[in-house]
């Protein structure tokens, strides 16, 4: 791939990917960034966009972090130099960032995080810190300067006075300078430290992944909401015991077997992991069309082939089990069987839906039906 630095996808992921960063030159040749500084600063003035700014020497407290949505007021009082505007999830306001993510569909959907913008000005960073998801790092507009290199953990020393997890006493390996175009991959736990050489914008594609805490809290809570989970622990099969304050070795077997048995369940795992990637991580771009379409009429536009894609802000996932394929879109599922079970991996493939091959499944009654539910509830839309 190209935008790998001529490595296959399958190489990346087998040398570099969550092992040791990688500088690709010119990963996209050409790039235009699609956002000014002056749509960023606006953005961040808008309620449910996700908005910071850090200054590195705020009134003498180091590394100073400030949480949106601000005041147009507010750009005019920052410093000419050394501070950060940071914008979350811009591939969910901008579709032309969010068209970016394409480009890393051989990751899967579910790992996917956001895109997350980076304006700075000449001096501007957020300080040498390490981050626990994988990372590419585009810039997209101006020169900035990575530092990187180690690996960093929770026993790194941290600078004291700053909210924000900046790390003293780091120097990293390697230094290179990035071009529009440019891009630097950092696995988690790489200690990295990006200044502007000038007015710059990077983007900043993230890639998620559960913790174990995560995990174990989302799968048990999931099964706490399933059926027969207020049933009661019984014991028909008391007996008499010596000491009523003991508790015998077989109430701990019952209960490790009721625990592996609940455990074990592939099938409620898989529907549970499905529902808990892809619920969206911003619900305010996520909402129901302004004109609900029927089925006779998304029927019509689907047989035109008017374009169909991805709202910005939903994700996507599928799953085949045994007899059915469950679909996962924004924390729902559906469980398509049959002739139906292609239609997950087909719009699970890309933002912009094959339209040539949705038209078959249109003709089914039960799936237009899903399709215009998905319309409706406005994790799909016609551009």
């Amino acid at each position: 791939m190209d935008m790998l630095g001529g490595l296959t996808a399958a190489e990346f992921l087998r040398d570099y990917w969550q092992k040791k960063p990688l500088v690709i030159r010119q990963a996209f040749p050409g790039l235009q960034c699609p956002v000014s500084a002056d749509e960023l600063a606006g953005l961040a003035c808008e309620e449910g966009v996700e908005s910071r700014i850090v200054i590195e020497d705020d009134k003498g407290k180091p590394w100073q972090l400030h949480n949106g949505p601000f005041s147009s007021d507010r750009f005019s009082e920052l410093p000419e130099h050394d501070w950060t505007l940071l914008i979350q999830g811009l591939d969910h306001w901008v579709p032309e960032i969010a068209d970016l993510l394409e480009h890393f569909r051989f990751i899967p959907n579910w790992r996917l995080d956001d895109i997350m913008a980076s304006f700075a000005p000449k001096g501007g960073s957020v300080g040498p810190h390490y981050d626990q998801y994988d990372v590419f790092l585009l810039q997209a507009q101006g020169q900035r300067r990575w530092t990187f290199g180690g690996h960093c953990d929770h026993t790194s020393p941290r600078v004291e006075g700053t909210p924000l997890r900046i790390l003293s006493s780091w120097e990293g390996e390697e230094t290179v300078t990035l071009e529009p175009g440019d891009m630097l991959y950092l696995p988690p736990g790489v200690g990295h430290h990006g200044v502007a050489e000038n007015d710059c914008i990077t983007l900043s594609v993230g890639f998620r992944a559960p913790t174990v805490d995560d995990i174990l809290t989302g799968f048990t809570d999931y099964l706490c909401n399933q059926a027969g989970a207020e049933a009661h622990l019984t014991d028909p099969d008391l007996a008499l015991q010596h000491n009523p304050g003991t508790i015998g070795p077989e109430v701990i077997d019952k209960l490790d077997a009721l625990i592996r048995e609940q455990l074990s369940d592939r099938r409620q795992l898989s529907l549970w992991f499905g529902q808990y990637t892809t619920a969206p991580k911003n619900m305010d771009i996520v909402v129901p069309a302004e004109e609900p379409l029927e089925p006779k009429q998304m029927a019509d536009l689907i047989q035109d082939q008017q374009p169909l894609r991805w709202n910005e802000g939903s994700r996507f996932a599928y799953h085949d089990l045994c007899d059915e394929t469950a679909l996962f879109v924004d924390g729902e599922q559906y469980l398509l069987r049959g002739d139906a079970r292609p239609l997950a991996p087909l719009l699970c493939a890309a933002a912009r839906v094959d339209m040539h091959e949705l038209t078959r499944f249109a003709e089914d009654e039960a799936l237009l039906g899903l399709l215009c539910n998905l319309y409706n509830q406005g994790s799909l839309y016609f551009e």
